[in-house]
């Protein structure tokens, strides 16, 4: 069953214990490319690595291309609804928030390909 990590530590160790943290990786470059924000995050980046690029990412595209952001959580499909829910009022902050419910969506997509093949 499926069963959704409180933060983005325990997603990225949930993800490793499961052995999907390739697939988990290969699905962010893959929504991230489709948004046209290349990312290309290496197989072999760590879990604490990965955490940092993918919060400067968003950072960055709060910061200076809002609409290609939103186009972003789109794509991802990430909930409308928890987004709402974030307080903006600092935006290192909103992109560490943002970057864990992009992991979430991610991970429940990878996991769910993988519970049901």
């Amino acid at each position: 069953m499926f069963i959704s990590p409180i933060n983005t530590d325990l997603l990225l160790q949930e993800a490793n214990k499961e052995e999907l943290y390739a697939n988990l990786i290969a699905q962010l470059n893959k929504d991230f490319n489709l948004a046209n924000e290349a990312v290309d995050f290496p197989k072999s980046i760590s879990p604490d690595e990965l955490k940092i690029q993918l919060h400067e990412k968003i950072y960055r595209l709060i910061q200076y291309k809002f609409a290609e952001y939103l186009n972003l959580l789109y794509i991802i499909d990430v909930s409308e609804d928890e987004i709402k829910k974030l307080d903006g009022s600092d935006l290192v902050v909103l992109a560490e928030e943002v970057s864990f419910l992009i992991l979430k969506r991610e991970w429940q997509k990878v996991w769910f390909k993988n519970y049901y093949r």
